[in-house]
């Protein structure tokens, strides 16, 4: 049998988690001092209510032992290898704690650094459990992850600027106070894709972006938004019915990330499936 393990960042959708029985190593998010493991001690509505209320918030990446938790929880279920897909290492130290945490586990752990962060991690997983699923070995299975890795694209704007500048993950293409940048965040990291005259107009070339990304091909896309589920949907309603399309599934930006990128954040992931 093989699990296939995550980290809270992946914002994999419940849905995603009761289809393929993933398990997740969850972030600590530390809002005024006191750290709370995302999803577990601390959920999305109160992570952005204490946000709005002006908490000071950091992130940090699950220990060593609350890796080693979650891989021994997929052994206990019966796991004979573990496939482990993660966060990017240009985005959260989550990799070298769960290096250690492999070499502790009863059962072979397979590594896969994804190179990104937020919903493609999750675009990574789901293309693992469906080759699972299909009868691939380890091996197979953590390359299905990786291939998405290589192809996976989004296109978003971010709904604080201040934070994301002040966090440093955006790099050159953190957008300024008073603006609408859209962004795009692929393999090769984030890159400003132009401006928008307002939230309206975002949405609407967001919703070209994936209706481009979608010709001639078979796309399994996610939408999510950051405490802001009336963008999400209009997104989403954009973006129904549209050919190549053939999966859509909502997602909340959890606390791990939405600390990053702040409430008002929305955009779409997709994956060729």
């Amino acid at each position: 049998m093989i699990a296939v393990v995550t980290d809270s960042a992946s914002m994999l959708p419940p849905s995603w988690l009761a289809r393929w029985g993933v398990l997740v190593a969850p972030l600590t998010v530390v809002l005024d001092g006191a750290p709370f493991k995302e999803g577990v001690e601390l959920s999305t509505a109160e992570f952005y209510r204490r946000l709005a209320a002006g908490a000071e918030v950091t992130t940090s990446a699950p220990s060593p032992g609350d890796l080693l938790t979650t891989y021994r929880a997929a052994v206990d279920a019966g796991a004979s290898h573990i496939v482990a897909i993660h966060t990017g290492s240009a985005y959260s130290a989550v990799l070298a704690p769960a290096g250690i945490a492999a070499e502790e586990c009863p059962v072979p752990v397979e590594l896969v650094d994804t190179a990104t962060v937020s919903f493609p991690v999750a675009l990574c997983v789901a293309a693992a459990c469906e080759a699972r699923d299909q009868g691939a070995e380890v091996s197979a299975t953590a390359t299905a992850a990786r291939a998405i890795a290589a192809v996976v694209d989004s296109v978003f704007i971010v709904g604080a600027p201040e934070l994301a500048r002040r966090g440093g993950r955006f790099g050159d293409a953190a957008p300024e106070d008073g603006t609408t940048t859209i962004l795009g965040l692929g393999p090769g990291g984030f890159v400003d894709l132009g401006a928008a005259a307002d939230v309206d107009d975002a949405i609407a070339q967001m919703a070209d972006h994936v209706r481009c990304a979608a010709t001639g091909r078979s796309l399994r896309v996610g939408v999510g938004d950051a405490d802001r589920p009336d963008l999400g949907t209009r997104l989403s309603d954009a973006l129904g019915g549209v050919t190549g399309v053939d999966e859509l599934v909502r997602y909340e930006v959890g606390p791990s990330v939405g600390a990053h990128s702040g409430p008002g954040t929305v955009g779409a992931v997709w994956a060729p499936r």
